[in-house]
């Protein structure tokens, strides 16, 4: 009776196991130490294309991709040897129509009732996958050139506007000489102006042309306190005249990585345009403090300003030339420098304001 029991319930067991085998839904195959099948479930047919009959008369080989027939070799040499219990690797094969397949094959080894090594291979098709990465990087490398155009043609431009820009300078100052009475001459002034404005439009293009992208090999490690401290030595008279507060709450052993010249001109910025667009209903007040999210370090700068309306301006805030107050000194440079500096050390910034209560950056940086 016992025995009865102990083979129905092996036969249920089996079925259980031979169901789940053939309804799964990935590719499941058992195959010897030398790569034929010795057992393919329904979904291994629908991925390739082949009957099971096929299949068990051909070499797996014969339908992998040339490029990859030894993509196994190492880590089936470790799972042989029991160095690991199992490994992944994508390899192409081809379709029955002729089509390339890219599938992700895990496996693992099982002993059967006579001792025999075999390995269970679970395919899993990822061709869509590849196909979307593929394109990617085929987008990333199009963005990469253009950018390097875009870059040229930066330098080139630039080069250029600024040589003429002090060709037509000193042209005014040669006139100058030449006429006394040409500075009187309004049309002369307007068109001194214009040349003056010319002069700095160029020199912030050049800055901006300047920023690149930056290796981590080429940054450096840098304390956040110390570049704290030296910006707000920096900038103390500014603060004494504003009656200005700034706490540096930084923790000393704080660490990232960056570019000295970068930092001090992203801080710099920061703490001065909290100055500059301070409320007249109270003193301002500028915390600085830091906290680790992941892999980076974020800079908080918090002040107690006149704010700015997001929701109006948040998609121009780091805009070139856009100004949000009416402040004599403004130009609208000062953030799209500064953003595009955070971008090349690989962070990034965000903003939290509300009106007539103040704002706070968060400020991004790789953690070192």
């Amino acid at each position: 009776m016992k025995v009865s029991n102990h083979l129905r319930n092996f036969s249920n067991a089996y079925d259980v196991l031979e169901r789940t085998f053939n309804n799964t839904y990935n590719g499941i195959a058992i195959v010897n130490l030398d790569g034929n099948w010795l057992k393919v479930n329904e979904s291994v047919c629908d991925i390739f294309g082949y009957t099971r009959w096929e299949l068990f008369n051909m070499d797996i080989n014969n339908i992998v991709h040339a490029q990859d027939l030894g993509v196994h070799a190492e880590k089936f040499e470790n799972l042989i040897s029991g160095k690991i219990n199992k490994y992944r690797v994508k390899q192409r094969y081809f379709h029955k129509n002729g089509s390339i397949l890219w599938m992700l094959i895990s496996v693992s080894l099982v002993y059967f009732k006579e001792g025999r090594a075999h390995m269970i291979w679970q395919f899993t098709d990822i061709t869509n996958r590849k196909k979307s990465e593929d394109k990617f990087l085929t987008m990333l490398s199009v963005a990469k050139e253009q950018n390097e155009r875009l870059t040229s043609f930066a330098n080139i431009v630039t080069h250029n506007l600024r040589s003429h820009a002090g060709n037509l300078a000193s042209l005014t100052d040669f006139l100058e000489e030449d006429y006394a009475n040409l500075k009187a001459n309004e049309n002369y002034q307007l068109l001194k102006q214009a040349i003056g404005n010319l002069q700095e439009t160029v020199s912030h293009l050049t800055e901006v042309a300047k920023i690149r992208e930056i290796e981590d090999s080429k940054m450096e490690t840098l304390n956040l306190y110390d570049y704290i401290e030296k910006a707000t030595y920096n900038i103390i008279a500014l603060a004494q005249n504003a009656e200005a507060t700034i706490y540096n709450l930084i923790d000393e052993e704080v660490f990232i990585k960056g570019i000295p010249a970068y930092l001090d001109s992203i801080i710099l910025n920061f703490i001065t345009n909290a100055i500059k667009y301070k409320s007249e209903k109270r003193k301002p007040i500028i915390e600085l403090s830091s906290e680790c999210q992941n892999d980076f370090v974020v800079l908080k700068i918090k002040d107690n300003g006149l704010g700015i309306d997001l929701e109006k301006f948040g998609d121009k805030l780091f805009q070139m030339y856009n100004t949000f107050h009416c402040n004599k000194d403004a130009i609208g440079i000062g953030l799209f420098i500064t953003k595009n500096q955070i971008e090349s050390l690989g962070g990034k910034v965000e903003v939290e304001s509300i009106v007539d209560e103040g704002t706070t950056f968060k400020v991004f940086f790789k953690k070192a």
